[in-house]
């Protein structure tokens, strides 16, 4: 490979990926591995060992977070990196497992190679971003380390069973009481390596991406109520149906996210209706809407015309339309600075890197709440994700895990 930089090991990447994937694994290529289960608890004690092998110090947080420090020889902020540890219920092998192992390598490659840095290294291991078993927790382990986690959440969050998120840590020996323990002021920077989980890169033709804003996520779920009626006797023209106004719906908005272009996108995810006879005009059309943009002004923009749709459809046809906004979660700008630092040590590495935003939440988007963060994303074959499916090949996460490590030298040596 061109250029210089740390070396990584392929075979210790393999290793690794697999070796995680054996925790939870749905077949031959699957994960599902739930924040607080078994399969989660063995795959960090797993992640403990690999840290403690690499000579670095670990500790543990309120929440489950995994910490291993390379000790600077100066004082000062932290330099961090890592990604989340859970997967989709039925989700791939790459999906957060990628940074947990890229982080742990780089620290490891950096303490051998190059020596004690400067400023002090931290790889984190977080314990749940997917939000898969509890869907009100995700970003679980960012938010704590962030303070984004309220006093009442522990105890009202709960998983499709019925069992709290507080009781799920305290069967895993974690306290909820002392979750405020788990924040950090001392973090300089943050860098997280993941998968695209997209197909830019591939369509680059490129294995690596410097990351220079993550998305905007708002979700939203709309209820149109109608009248019930007969499918054959009703005129079209009396008719209060609120499967058109839906259908009407549906296709103005994902038409105004194609027409805005790239990196603009909005989904109906589900639907439902009641009745849902065949011969039967529904009473009530219930559905979801993700919209996503990573510039605070054209999502705000684009909102705004998504709900002035919704309302002009609705009032046009006699419907009543209410509108829940159920997450909300702003678009973050990448620390210029850092994004400068990961451009530089793809070209060390001699790889060719383009700039991109990200279209999928990560844990960054929280971090960046109290450090400058920035991301590097690594190739996904046929931009596949939260699927068994989900691949990159061990030659595009060596050459991600190398830029990591350029940049973590770049940063604290």
């Amino acid at each position: 490979m061109v250029g210089t930089g740390i070396e990584i090991r392929a075979s210790d990447v393999t290793r690794m990926i697999e070796a995680l994937a054996s925790h939870g694994r749905i077949g031959s290529t699957g994960v599902g591995r739930l924040v607080y289960t078994d399969a989660w608890a063995s795959a960090m004690e797993l992640c403990r060992e690999w840290a403690e092998l690499a000579g670095l110090e670990v500790r543990e947080d309120a929440v489950g977070n995994l910490w291993a420090r390379l000790h600077g020889s100066q004082d000062g902020p932290v330099i961090a990196t890592g990604s989340h540890i859970d997967s989709q219920c039925n989700g791939g092998r790459f999906d957060g497992a990628l940074g947990v192992v890229g982080s742990i390598l780089a620290l490891d490659a950096l303490r051998r190679q190059v020596g004690r840095p400067k400023r002090t290294l931290e790889a984190v291991v977080f314990c749940e971003e997917e939000g898969s078993r509890f869907a009100k927790a995700a970003f679980w382990g960012s938010r704590a380390v962030t303070g984004g986690i309220r006093p009442e959440d522990p105890d009202a969050i709960l998983d499709s069973g019925g069992e709290s998120i507080a009781e799920a840590m305290r069967a895993n020996r974690l306290d909820p009481l002392g979750i405020s323990t788990a924040r950090r002021d001392d973090i300089g920077a943050f860098v997280e390596l993941h998968i695209e989980q997209g197909p830019v890169c591939e369509a680059a033709g490129v294995p690596v991406a410097v990351v220079e804003a993550i998305t905007g996520i708002a979700h939203f779920e709309v209820t149109l109520t109608g009248e019930q009626n007969h499918a054959g006797t009703c005129p079209m023209d009396l008719r209060r149906d609120p499967m058109a106004g839906f259908a009407e719906i549906a296709s103005g908005l994902i038409d105004h996210a194609h027409r805005a272009g790239r990196p603009a996108v909005t989904t109906i995810g589900r639907c439902d209706q009641e009745p849902g006879g065949t011969a039967v005009v529904p009473h009530r059309v219930r559905f979801s809407i993700d919209a996503r943009h990573p510039d605070p002004a054209a999502r705000k923009e684009m909102l705004a015309v998504h709900e002035r749709l919704i309302l002009e459809v609705a009032g046009r046809r006699g419907l009543r339309a209410e509108i829940r906004r159920l997450i909300d979660h702003p678009p973050v700008r990448c620390d210029p600075g850092l994004v400068e630092t990961l451009r530089l040590a793809a070209d060390r590495c001699g790889l060719k890197a383009i700039t991109m935003a990200s279209g999928a939440g990560h844990d960054a988007q929280r971090m960046a709440g109290i450090a400058p963060a920035a991301m590097i994303f690594v190739r996904s074959k046929g931009g596949i994700s939260h699927s068994p499916e989900e691949n990159s090949s061990t030659e595009d996460c060596v050459a991600g895990i190398r830029v990591l490590a350029e940049a973590l030298r770049l940063l604290a040596y």
